[in-house]
């Protein structure tokens, strides 16, 4: 059978990420009414007229409901396909993944209210902790969201000096 492709404009949804580290922890979320949904990590889609650094920062601060000063880099770019996900814009979604390091943790953990998700709908409750990014548990890349965890390995071999002392 012959199927017609769609119109990839239609379809393409550029967004942007933040790790955000602080020493070997990885600042992530869950959803606590959603507890099928994997770890995350705050982003989400660009504005239109918005650069990916941008997008970046606002997203971090929508979900986290921290202001993000620090610089933060581009390490990874991935392309991600979507298609019939519950609460997921249908289509390509072309991520950029920014690293941020902190010094200080502002919390352990705390919950904030995403109050305007991509596809519409109520404020979605986010509980936010710190994961230790070279411990088994955060090794499973299967415990995150829809390819979320395959950044995983490229930010631990970037953070390895500065774990071990190096720089």
């Amino acid at each position: 059978m012959i199927r017609k492709s769609k119109d990839l404009s239609e379809s393409l949804f550029h967004k942007a990420y933040v790790y955000l580290t602080c020493g070997p922890e990885l600042l992530v979320f869950s959803e606590p009414n959603h507890p099928d949904v994997g770890l995350q990590v705050p982003g989400g889609t660009l504005d239109p007229g918005e650069s990916y650094l941008q997008a970046a920062r606002r997203e971090f601060s929508e979900e986290t409901g921290l202001s993000l000063d620090i610089a933060i880099e581009s390490f990874a770019d991935q392309d991600h396909f979507f298609e019939d996900v519950p609460r997921c814009l249908t289509g390509l979604h072309r991520r950029r993944h920014f690293h941020g390091q902190t010094r200080e943790k502002p919390a352990n953990e705390w919950e904030h209210f995403e109050t305007s998700p991509s596809t519409g709908g109520p404020p979605i409750r986010f509980a936010l902790f710190w994961v230790d990014l070279f411990s088994e548990d955060a090794l499973d890349e299967t415990r995150f969201f829809d390819g979320f965890g395959a950044q995983l390995e490229t930010l631990r071999t970037r953070m390895e000096g500065q774990v071990n002392g190096r720089h």
